[in-house]
């Protein structure tokens, strides 16, 4: 560690913004951290309060900076994960899309034949790992594409 330069920070990057727009500088920063490999691809990066500290600027300063690179595609902001760098990687997707996105690929493979029953919540809560509102989520995707059919009291099927 260089005196006086925060840990992380490129050799040749000054731990000072100056000038006007400082969000763009912001921007240009991580940028360049992000093509360095510093934050790779389906990695995340510092929360904003991390981020603030590092660069002294207020968060809307940062946010506008962090604006910038959603707007080109350098990361993307996902629900509980943060701003991830996007790429092969990176998990995207909702939990509940995971689930119904492998549940309509058995279906459409035929693994889940025509009149099948579907896996009980319970079940599909376990090997999933997920909650019950996600799983619920999961299967009112698959029934609102018409592919899962309720009968109350039974479960649910597989259209036939």
């Amino acid at each position: 560690m260089r005196i006086g330069v925060p840990d992380g920070m490129a050799v040749d990057e000054s731990p000072w913004l100056t000038g006007g727009a400082v969000y763009a500088q912001i921007a240009e920063r991580l940028r360049a951290r992000v093509v360095a490999g510093r934050y790779p691809a389906g990695g995340s990066l510092p929360s904003e309060a991390e981020l603030c500290a590092e660069f002294r600027v207020a968060r809307n300063t940062l946010r506008r900076g962090l604006a910038i690179l959603e707007q080109e595609g350098v990361v993307v902001t996902v629900p509980s994960k943060g701003r991830v760098v996007p790429g092969p990687r990176a998990d995207t997707a909702y939990r509940y899309q995971v689930i119904a996105s492998e549940l309509r690929a058995q279906i459409e493979s035929g693994a889940l034949a025509a009149g099948a029953v579907l896996p009980s919540e319970k079940e599909l809560r376990q090997r999933y790992e997920a909650s019950r509102d996600t799983v619920r989520r999961a299967l009112d995707v698959l029934e609102g594409e018409g592919l899962v059919v309720v009968e109350h009291g039974r479960g649910r099927f597989v259209r036939g």
